[in-house]
């Protein structure tokens, strides 16, 4: 049981003490969850009633979570929050420099002008023959 919360659960209030609870709604399916509100209720029942009239009457959401707020995790530990791998390699960089000398050398041996969209078809053709030669 919590000190402060003598009912023991988290989204029951001791009797006639009103507890805040979080509101987030979805507008239609698919969409992501926002944070509507909150609204402050003796009881988890009580409080989805509050969000229900306040948040769905007029149909603006499919879909509530009704949360009490101190049920909430606040997770704001830098090392918590970047993953344990390198993931250095899902980031988009652009060619390798191995690329890059050999799209300038098939530029080079074709007579090919990067500027020209056109000539980029001819370029990759060679470099894909040059990969394949060796």
């Amino acid at each position: 049981m919590d000190a402060g919360n003598p009912t023991g659960g988290p989204g029951v209030a001791a009797a006639g003490r009103l507890q805040v609870y979080e509101v987030f709604r979805q507008e239609r399916d698919g969409a992501p969850m926002q944070h509507a509100g909150n609204v402050l209720a003796p009881d988890p029942e009580l409080a989805s009633h509050y969000a229900r009239e306040f948040y769905g009457r007029r149909q603006e959401s499919v879909r509530l979570w009704i949360v009490p707020r101190a049920a909430i995790r606040d997770l704001a530990d830098p090392d918590l929050l970047q993953p344990p791998l390198d993931r250095s390699f899902k980031k988009p960089v652009g060619y390798s420099a191995e690329i890059k000398r050999k799209l300038a050398a098939a530029r080079e041996r074709l007579g090919v002008d990067s500027g020209n969209p056109g000539d980029e078809d001819q370029v990759v053709a060679a470099v894909r023959e040059g990969v394949e030669q060796g």
